[in-house]
């Protein structure tokens, strides 16, 4: 089921967490109208605060009716927002941030998340993303690994294996095609985030 829609549901207390869950719950096993949402809504629970995902704005708007009825009828306050997710900026919105439709827009939004990626990896003093190259042998990733170093770039070199950081997805690829244009062999050239790899002190293996 897609989650492109959450309904996020604040708490002062967080012992009115649980009483909020076990009342919706028992809404959904009387046959309320919220057992007709229980199949197209994921609710979760991360301490005071209850998330709510829907795949339509339709469906999260009703989620968001009945809970605010449940709560009602429990005495129970909580703060509601409606968010969307934005796939190109890769966080949520309120539901008034509208998704963009022109190309500029589209350009702007992932602007926006290659910069905070950077300030990220910077801030944390570790990159954000990184390169994992995979050579045919030891010696390849020896002689790749000394002239990435000659160019300026660190380098983790694990046996036939190299890893390189990079702030933001859009260097990671960058990084990756200019990478794969020195190889004149077969190997394999991935990127993907990380959390907790810290470049600046690493150096490869003699």
């Amino acid at each position: 089921m897609a989650d492109d829609w959450r309904v996020t549901v604040a708490f002062r207390d967080e012992a009115d967490v649980q009483r909020a869950v076990q009342s919706v719950r028992e809404h959904e096993v009387e046959g309320d109208v919220l057992s007709g949402l229980a199949h197209r809504v994921v609710m979760s629970v991360d301490g005071p605060t209850v998330f709510l995902y829907a795949g339509t704005e339709d469906t999260a708007r009703e989620a968001d009716r009945v809970v605010r009825e449940v709560l009602t009828q429990q005495q129970l306050s909580a703060e509601f927002t409606l968010d969307r997710w934005h796939p190109l900026e890769e966080e949520w919105e309120d539901v008034s941030v509208p998704m963009p439709d022109t190309v500029e827009q589209r350009a702007a939004e992932h602007q926006h998340l290659v910069d905070y990626e950077t300030e990220e990896s910077l801030a944390a003093g570790q990159a954000g993303w990184e390169v994992r190259v995979e050579l045919p042998s030891h010696h390849k990733a020896v002689e790749l690994a000394e002239r990435l170093q000659a160019e300026g770039r660190p380098v983790i070199r694990r046996w036939k294996y190299l890893v390189l950081g990079a702030n933001n997805e859009d260097d990671a690829r960058s990084l990756a095609e200019a990478i794969r244009q020195q190889i004149s062999v077969k190997a394999s050239v991935q990127i993907q985030a990380v959390a907790s790899i810290h470049f600046a002190a690493s150096k490869p293996e003699p």
